[in-house]
């Protein structure tokens, strides 16, 4: 049995987060998803998620199902911006935030240079494409 924390999200390591992320990522299909790693770099989350999406629906439909797919794994219900647009989305799973790009988008602000000393670890799920 999970243990569930004062505000409905579960306790599990932020090592597990991040699993159900790239998983649910590389079942939608995510391309060329990114694991930032922000420990000692700051202290609002463990890991940062950066992929892309094909279209504003794909990373709309990749959004919704991640959402849902926490949600069942305990983790509460997940904050979300830029649902209208969809050019960028932001989700805050807590430990892992999860940004979501078009292409174009995800170039212009190239948030890995920002974040990273070194370059950003690939994830190994076979979302990157």
């Amino acid at each position: 049995m999970k243990a569930i924390t004062a505000d409905g999200r579960s306790s599990a390591a932020p090592r597990d987060l991040l699993r159900i992320v790239l998983d649910s990522l590389d079942a939608d299909k995510a391309i060329d998803a990114a694991v930032i790693e922000l420990h000692g770099k700051t202290t609002i989350a463990d890991f940062m998620v950066v992929a892309t999406g094909t279209s504003r629906r794909h990373i709309l439909a990749m959004a919704e199902k991640l959402r849902e797919r926490l949600k069942e794994a305990g983790f509460g219900a997940v904050e979300a911006e830029g649902l209208e647009e969809a050019s960028w989305v932001l989700l805050d799973a807590g430990d892992v935030i999860v940004h979501l790009f078009r292409a174009e988008t995800r170039a212009l602000y190239d948030i890995e240079r920002l974040w990273s000393v070194a370059p950003p670890q690939r994830a190994a799920t076979g979302a990157s494409r």
